[in-house]
């Protein structure tokens, strides 16, 4: 029977970090949400406003006996881009910041070795925060599996699905086709 373990981790827009981690092989689940944030209460709108200091971020049940937690970061930190503070793409503001969540000391110190590593692979320094989790409060549920509901929607089709095309290829080895 698996054994499953919850990661988070924000990489900008939510819909694109829920869209590309539900086609990754040991991913169980993956939920739209926020955490990082001082209100006990965000709502989209007001974490879109900045004024909850949230991360729009996903929360990752998977499988470890699958995917570890050091490839999840691998991947999250190579399908978004880690070196641009408080924004990805034409996303801009504090809720969309590269952002990795841990729970212990094991996954704090896996977070800091793969951010080491993947400093080679990116010529601007990389800002992605590392935080102890505290709590994670799900999306509204319209934001669940969004990329999967509304494919066609302009966001979806110029922004997420040219990335799912793109990262299909550099992930072969982990993409569930």
């Amino acid at each position: 029977m698996p054994s499953f373990e919850k990661a988070y981790i924000g990489g900008g827009c939510f819909w694109c970090t829920e869209a590309i981690f539900s086609k990754i092989k040991g991913i169980k689940e993956v939920v739209s949400g926020y955490a990082g944030g001082f209100d006990s209460n965000p709502t989209y709108e007001k974490v879109c406003m900045g004024i909850t200091g949230h991360a729009e971020c996903v929360e990752i049940a998977y499988d470890k006996s699958v995917i570890s937690f050091n490839e999840l970061l691998t991947i999250h930190m190579l399908t978004h881009d880690p070196t641009t503070l408080n924004r990805q793409g034409a996303d801009k503001g504090t809720q969309y910041r590269s952002i990795i969540f841990y729970k212990n000391k094991f996954e704090e110190e896996t977070a800091k070795k793969i951010i080491e590593e993947a400093k080679s692979w990116y010529k601007d320094p990389i800002v992605t925060e590392i935080t102890n989790f505290l709590k994670f409060f799900p999306a509204e549920e319209y934001h669940q599996k969004y990329f999967e509901n509304h494919p066609f929607q302009p966001y979806c089709a110029y922004v997420i699905t040219p990335k799912i095309s793109t990262y299909r290829k550099k992930l072969m080895n982990y993409w569930i086709d």
